[in-house]
């Protein structure tokens, strides 16, 4: 009988990292739903059942991947709020984070974005919260610049919801990636957005 295939890794990634990496990748082309284990496990070059061996399920892997990500950003928030630096200096380096992860980890940040709404709803309720809590964290920055008279007086929460949809539409941009380097990206994206709402 021949020798079942193994899930290949790479440096420090686990067997693990690797199926997420090709479920968010069939998630984002082909939607949550219509995304099935067989294809995943097809993407790996083994049989499906193996794949249970790594996870529990599909709604499994969704909801690794949505709060591996939700995570990622509210560590990098959290590091914003710590740091003792202005509120321009503050919303630059998230610009640059939001950026740096949709250019490095595109799969994983879309079907974060777009297929939450397929999770059960208790976790879709944990998720939400986060994000929720990270967009208000945002609001008190964009705040905090209005009343160091950094930034013009506009609607933190406007001003916020803008950056975010801006750097979210990027994803349009992603055949066109060796065009152009992260810095690049980062550096005429901030200047783009930035000059909009400082003085």
């Amino acid at each position: 009988m021949a020798a079942m295939a193994k899930i290949t890794t790479y440096l420090n990634g686990t067997k693990k990292d690797i199926i997420l990496k090709n479920a968010a990748t069939l998630f984002r082309t082909k939607g949550f739903k219509a995304t099935s284990v067989r294809e995943l496990a097809e993407s790996l070059g083994i049989e499906a059942p193996s794949l249970y061996n790594h996870i529990g399920s599909k709604a499994e892997m969704l909801q690794d991947i949505c709060f591996e990500v939700a995570t990622d950003f509210t560590v990098c928030m959290d590091a914003v709020l710590a740091m003792p630096n202005n509120a321009i200096q503050k919303t630059t380096h998230l610009l640059h984070y939001h950026l740096q992860k949709l250019y490095n980890d595109f799969d994983k940040v879309y079907v974060a974005d777009y297929e939450w709404k397929q999770l059960p709803k208790k976790q879709m309720q944990s998720f939400l919260a986060i994000r929720k809590q990270y967009e208000n964290n945002f609001i008190s920055i964009i705040q905090e610049g209005v009343q160091q008279q950094s930034f013009k007086n506009l609607q933190p929460k406007i001003v916020v919801l803008t950056l975010l949809s801006a750097v979210r539409g990027l994803e349009l941009l992603q055949n066109k990636k060796n065009e152009f380097s992260l810095q690049a990206l980062q550096d005429n994206m901030t200047d783009l957005l930035l000059n909009g709402i400082i003085n």
